[in-house]
């Protein structure tokens, strides 16, 4: 219960900061830039996003048995279904708010949702071992806890250098496309979907409990492998989120 509450309500109240944040900086640009229409579209654009979340969460589907790359692409797929439900609500909403350069904007935000799947992406490919960076960390274990410790290190720096790049671009991209409003839309758009996103990070707490209570509960082996698969998955997630 601990741990649920640490992750779960941490996580929501530090992400909840960086959500409420970005509106409030992109309609405050907004109002200089374009009057009440841009003070208005970050809101749109969160409000749209929670819709968008709870459509994502229904796309979130596996099989029993599943492997941790299908229980990934499974909320993979919650993911980019939410980011396209947003991409359609503000395509149908921007019109009507009579903004200056409105396809400009929507790019803008496009740009932020492909950047905040983009360090999903890489993220997972760094921390989930499906993949070689922590498999190669599992390998270097054959040969003593040392050149685990390099091993470790080596892809905890690789692992930065994804997310910094594709950030770069998008502020690149945004600021060539609406100038600094554009910066903040477009971490307005990355962070709209981030009621499935939370969602994803608070499977990885829920999982280890499980895990917990069933070797407590001194459950059967078989329920114990895959309540380890599913934990294996919800650190990934939870790496993802943050």
């Amino acid at each position: 219960v601990g741990d649920n509450v640490g992750d779960v309500a941490g996580m929501g109240a530090d992400l909840f900061e960086s959500y409420v944040g970005s509106i409030l900086a992109a309609a405050t640009l907004g109002l200089e830039e374009h009057g009440p229409a841009g003070v208005a579209l970050p809101f749109y654009i969160a409000g749209g996003g929670i819709i968008a979340s709870i459509v994502g969460t229904y796309f979130v589907r596996t099989q029993e048995g599943a492997s941790q790359e299908d229980l990934l692409k499974a909320m993979r797929l919650g993911t980019v279904s939410a980011s396209m439900v947003v991409l359609v609500f503000v395509g149908a909403i921007m019109p009507t708010l009579g903004l200056d350069a409105p396809l400009k904007l929507y790019l803008t935000i496009l740009t932020g949702l492909v950047a905040g799947l983009g360090i999903g992406s890489a993220t997972e490919y760094c921390t989930s071992h499906a993949y070689w960076p922590t498999q190669s960390i599992a390998k270097a274990s054959e040969t003593g806890p040392a050149t685990v410790i390099i091993q470790g290190l080596a892809v905890g720096m690789f692992s930065c250098a994804p997310p910094i790049a594709i950030i770069v671009a998008a502020i690149v991209a945004s600021m060539s496309l609406s100038g600094v409003y554009g910066v903040a839309i477009s971490a307005v758009g990355m962070l709209s979907t981030l009621g499935v996103t939370l969602a994803t990070d608070a499977y990885g707490p829920v999982a280890d409990n499980a895990g917990g209570i069933a070797e407590m509960a001194e459950l059967p082996d078989h329920v114990r492998d895959i309540t380890d698969a599913l934990d294996a998955a919800g650190n990934t997630t939870a790496a993802i989120g943050k």
